[in-house]
Protein backbone atom coordinates (compact mmCIF):
# COMPACT_ATOMS: atom_id res chain seq x y z
CA UNK A 1 0.00 0.00 0.00
CA UNK A 2 2.66 2.49 1.41
CA UNK A 3 5.00 1.40 -2.31
CA UNK A 4 1.51 2.29 -4.36
CA UNK A 5 1.46 5.99 -2.94
CA UNK A 6 4.83 6.68 -2.76
CA UNK A 7 4.64 5.46 -6.43
CA UNK A 8 2.25 7.60 -7.40
CA UNK A 9 3.41 10.71 -5.91
CA UNK A 10 6.63 10.03 -7.59
CA UNK A 11 4.42 10.23 -10.68
CA UNK A 12 2.71 13.42 -9.50
CA UNK A 13 6.03 14.92 -8.81
CA UNK A 14 7.64 13.90 -12.31
CA UNK A 15 4.61 14.65 -14.14
CA UNK A 16 5.03 18.46 -12.17
CA UNK A 17 8.62 19.00 -13.45
CA UNK A 18 8.21 17.88 -16.78
CA UNK A 19 4.75 20.06 -17.50
CA UNK A 20 5.97 22.91 -16.06
CA UNK A 21 9.24 23.36 -15.91
CA UNK A 22 11.55 25.11 -12.92
CA UNK A 23 7.72 26.58 -11.61
CA UNK A 24 6.80 22.98 -11.00
CA UNK A 25 10.01 22.31 -9.28
CA UNK A 26 9.99 25.57 -6.91
CA UNK A 27 5.39 24.26 -6.41
CA UNK A 28 6.40 20.35 -5.48
CA UNK A 29 9.45 21.80 -3.44
CA UNK A 30 6.92 24.55 -1.54
CA UNK A 31 4.76 21.67 -1.04
CA UNK A 32 7.10 19.38 0.58
CA UNK A 33 7.88 21.98 3.05
CA UNK A 34 4.52 22.31 4.01
CA UNK A 35 3.25 18.97 3.64
CA UNK A 36 6.81 16.95 4.71
CA UNK A 37 5.65 13.30 4.07
CA UNK A 38 6.30 14.49 0.29
CA UNK A 39 10.38 13.69 -0.08
CA UNK A 40 12.20 15.94 -1.47
CA UNK A 41 14.64 13.00 -2.48
CA UNK A 42 11.73 12.68 -5.25
CA UNK A 43 12.23 15.89 -6.67
CA UNK A 44 15.64 17.47 -7.01
CA UNK A 45 17.71 14.31 -8.20
CA UNK A 46 15.30 13.97 -10.63
CA UNK A 47 15.13 17.26 -11.61
CA UNK A 48 19.15 16.91 -11.62
CA UNK A 49 18.83 13.93 -14.07
CA UNK A 50 17.07 16.00 -16.47
CA UNK A 51 20.03 18.63 -16.53
CA UNK A 52 22.10 16.14 -17.28
CA UNK A 53 20.38 15.06 -20.00
CA UNK A 54 20.02 18.73 -21.06
CA UNK A 55 16.83 18.93 -20.82
CA UNK A 56 17.02 21.61 -18.02
CA UNK A 57 19.67 24.34 -16.60
CA UNK A 58 21.38 22.36 -13.27
CA UNK A 59 22.20 26.17 -11.84
CA UNK A 60 18.74 27.41 -12.66
CA UNK A 61 17.16 23.78 -11.10
CA UNK A 62 18.76 24.39 -7.97
CA UNK A 63 17.69 27.96 -7.69
CA UNK A 64 13.90 27.14 -8.35
CA UNK A 65 14.34 24.15 -5.81
CA UNK A 66 15.75 26.51 -3.27
CA UNK A 67 12.86 29.68 -3.64
CA UNK A 68 10.39 27.03 -3.33
CA UNK A 69 11.49 25.86 0.36
CA UNK A 70 12.20 28.78 1.40
CA UNK A 71 8.65 29.90 0.24
CA UNK A 72 7.58 27.02 2.11
CA UNK A 73 9.43 27.77 5.33
CA UNK A 74 8.23 31.51 5.53
CA UNK A 75 4.70 30.08 6.03
CA UNK A 76 5.74 27.60 8.34
CA UNK A 77 7.59 30.47 10.30
CA UNK A 78 4.04 32.65 10.59
CA UNK A 79 1.77 29.26 11.54
CA UNK A 80 4.81 29.62 14.62
CA UNK A 81 4.00 33.12 15.02
CA UNK A 82 0.41 32.87 14.96
CA UNK A 83 0.40 29.76 17.40
CA UNK A 84 2.80 31.58 19.96
CA UNK A 85 4.33 30.58 23.20
CA UNK A 86 0.87 31.25 25.02
CA UNK A 87 -0.65 28.34 23.54
CA UNK A 88 2.29 26.25 23.43
CA UNK A 89 2.20 26.69 27.52
CA UNK A 90 -1.42 26.21 28.10
CA UNK A 91 -0.93 23.17 26.62
CA UNK A 92 2.09 22.02 28.81
CA UNK A 93 0.26 23.69 31.51
CA UNK A 94 -2.85 21.22 30.73
CA UNK A 95 -1.19 17.88 29.44
CA UNK A 96 2.46 18.41 30.07
CA UNK A 97 2.42 16.17 32.92
CA UNK A 98 1.41 13.56 30.69
CA UNK A 99 4.46 13.83 28.97
CA UNK A 100 6.87 14.71 31.46
CA UNK A 101 7.01 18.46 30.51
CA UNK A 102 6.82 21.35 32.15
CA UNK A 103 6.68 25.46 31.65
CA UNK A 104 10.18 25.53 33.22
CA UNK A 105 10.97 23.14 29.88
CA UNK A 106 9.61 25.75 27.79
CA UNK A 107 11.72 28.28 29.07
CA UNK A 108 14.49 26.35 28.72
CA UNK A 109 13.63 26.05 24.62
CA UNK A 110 12.80 29.05 24.05
CA UNK A 111 16.14 30.28 25.64
CA UNK A 112 17.53 27.77 23.82
CA UNK A 113 16.59 29.19 20.71
CA UNK A 114 17.25 32.70 21.58
CA UNK A 115 20.93 32.25 21.67
CA UNK A 116 21.19 29.12 18.58
CA UNK A 117 18.33 30.24 16.95
CA UNK A 118 20.65 30.54 14.02
CA UNK A 119 22.17 27.28 13.69
CA UNK A 120 19.74 25.51 14.73
CA UNK A 121 17.73 26.80 11.63
CA UNK A 122 20.51 26.40 9.63
CA UNK A 123 21.59 23.19 10.18
CA UNK A 124 18.11 22.24 10.50
CA UNK A 125 16.96 22.84 7.00
CA UNK A 126 19.49 20.02 6.00
CA UNK A 127 18.07 17.23 8.20
CA UNK A 128 14.92 14.67 7.43
CA UNK A 129 12.10 14.68 9.12
CA UNK A 130 12.63 18.49 10.94
CA UNK A 131 13.62 20.35 7.92
CA UNK A 132 9.85 21.76 7.82
CA UNK A 133 8.99 22.08 11.13
CA UNK A 134 12.32 23.84 12.09
CA UNK A 135 10.55 26.96 11.01
CA UNK A 136 7.78 26.67 13.41
CA UNK A 137 9.88 27.36 16.50
CA UNK A 138 11.96 30.14 14.45
CA UNK A 139 8.10 31.91 13.87
CA UNK A 140 7.37 31.36 17.85
CA UNK A 141 10.79 32.96 19.12
CA UNK A 142 9.54 35.86 16.31
CA UNK A 143 13.09 35.12 15.30
CA UNK A 144 14.12 38.64 13.33
CA UNK A 145 12.99 37.86 9.51
CA UNK A 146 16.61 38.66 7.94
CA UNK A 147 18.40 36.26 9.65
CA UNK A 148 16.09 33.92 9.59
CA UNK A 149 15.92 34.15 5.70
CA UNK A 150 19.81 34.27 5.51
CA UNK A 151 19.79 31.13 7.35
CA UNK A 152 17.12 29.20 6.15
CA UNK A 153 18.24 29.98 2.45
CA UNK A 154 21.64 28.61 3.34
CA UNK A 155 20.62 25.43 4.73
CA UNK A 156 17.76 25.13 2.07
CA UNK A 157 20.56 25.74 -1.20
CA UNK A 158 23.00 23.60 0.38
CA UNK A 159 20.40 20.47 0.77
CA UNK A 160 18.58 21.38 -2.61
CA UNK A 161 22.18 21.69 -4.48
CA UNK A 162 23.41 17.82 -2.64
CA UNK A 163 20.25 16.47 -3.85
CA UNK A 164 20.70 18.18 -7.60
CA UNK A 165 23.64 17.38 -8.17
CA UNK A 166 23.52 13.64 -7.01
CA UNK A 167 21.09 13.22 -9.92
CA UNK A 168 22.90 14.71 -11.71
CA UNK A 169 26.06 12.00 -11.02
CA UNK A 170 24.16 9.09 -11.22
CA UNK A 171 21.75 10.06 -14.19
CA UNK A 172 18.62 7.84 -15.15
CA UNK A 173 19.93 5.87 -11.54
CA UNK A 174 18.89 9.17 -9.65
CA UNK A 175 16.35 6.90 -7.41
CA UNK A 176 19.42 5.55 -5.65
CA UNK A 177 19.63 8.77 -4.16
CA UNK A 178 16.08 7.77 -2.06
CA UNK A 179 18.06 4.69 -0.42
CA UNK A 180 21.11 7.03 0.89
CA UNK A 181 18.49 9.57 2.45
CA UNK A 182 16.36 6.72 4.02
CA UNK A 183 20.11 5.28 6.00
CA UNK A 184 20.86 9.04 6.62
CA UNK A 185 16.96 9.70 7.89
CA UNK A 186 17.59 6.29 9.96
CA UNK A 187 20.33 7.26 11.51
CA UNK A 188 19.03 10.53 12.76
CA UNK A 189 16.22 8.69 14.22
CA UNK A 190 18.24 6.67 16.02
CA UNK A 191 20.05 9.44 17.64
CA UNK A 192 16.44 10.87 18.47
CA UNK A 193 15.24 7.71 19.70
CA UNK A 194 18.31 7.49 22.18
CA UNK A 195 18.24 11.03 23.22
CA UNK A 196 13.96 11.01 23.90
CA UNK A 197 15.22 8.03 25.91
CA UNK A 198 17.95 9.04 27.61
CA UNK A 199 15.62 12.82 28.52
CA UNK A 200 12.66 10.85 29.69
CA UNK A 201 14.68 8.62 32.07
CA UNK A 202 16.31 11.31 33.72
CA UNK A 203 13.12 12.84 34.38
CA UNK A 204 11.47 9.36 35.02
CA UNK A 205 14.11 7.85 37.68
CA UNK A 206 13.79 10.64 40.41
CA UNK A 207 9.93 10.39 40.51
CA UNK A 208 10.31 6.46 40.81
CA UNK A 209 12.50 6.86 43.84
CA UNK A 210 10.48 9.79 45.31
CA UNK A 211 7.60 7.66 44.96
CA UNK A 212 9.48 4.49 46.61
CA UNK A 213 10.11 6.61 48.87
Amino acid sequence: MLASVLEFVRTVIQETILSMGYVGIALVMFAENIFPPIPSELVMPFAGWLARDGKMDLVTSMVAGTSGSVAGAIVLYYLGAWANEPIIRRFVRAYGRYWLLTEEDVDRTMAFFARHGGAVTFFGRMIPIIRSLISVPAGMNRMPMVPFLVYTTAGSAIWTAALTIGGWILGENWPQIIGIVNQYERAFLVVMVIGAVAWFGRRLVPRLRAARA
